[in-house]
């Protein structure tokens, strides 16, 4: 698969089907992050590869109601960072740019693979500090929920969860995400 076809094919699903999560998996889903580019090479990103089912169960606590899809996880993927580790440029605090790409590499690879990489924004960052031993200063900037796409739709999801398993949700068209030369002059 290249580049260009991982893109395609990656979804945010929620119907999870449990994989056996291995050494050799997780290193390779990190050295594929670990190879995204940051500000400087500085690399302020952090990853802990929750795949313990008791530690697994203890994160159910930090996901928010909207999230019990996420119980059938196989893994979570904790990604954090400290603004400190990174560039912080005229009042731009870039590390959460760098955790971005670095989790875009990571969630393109594991399509790639087979799997199932979708971030989720429905958690307590306090909780899973708390949880995983975190220490304060760093930010909780995701968590990448981790597992195969299930034949079955999931029963705790809302109507509108389910739509979303069987299609693509609909994109914004690029003229009005892209633009040429100046912010009014649009794209097509």
């Amino acid at each position: 698969m290249d580049v260009k076809e991982a893109i395609n094919k990656r979804r945010a699903y929620r119907s999870l089907a449990p994989v056996e999560i291995t050494s050799d998996l997780i290193k390779d889903l990190a050295e594929s992050a670990r190879l995204s580019p940051s500000c400087f090479n500085n690399q302020p990103w952090r990853f802990i590869f929750v795949r313990d089912p008791g530690v697994l169960a203890s994160m159910h606590e930090a996901l928010s109601s909207g999230n019990k899809w996420a119980y059938d996880a196989s893994m979570i993927i904790v990604v954090f960072s400290r603004k400190e580790d990174d560039c912080m440029i005229k009042g731009r605090i870039y590390h959460q740019f760098d955790c971005g790409l670095a989790a875009g590499f990571l969630i393109l690879r594991a399509t790639e693979l087979g799997y199932v990489a979708h971030p989720i924004a429905g958690y307590s960052p306090k909780k899973t500090r708390a949880i995983l031993g975190i220490p304060d200063e760093y930010d909780v900037i995701t968590l990448i929920i981790f597992g195969k796409h299930s034949d079955s739709i999931s029963s705790v999801l809302s109507d509108e969860q389910k739509a979303s398993e069987t299609r693509r949700p609909r994109r914004k068209g690029l003229d009005r995400i892209a633009y040429i030369d100046k912010y009014d002059q649009n794209f097509l």
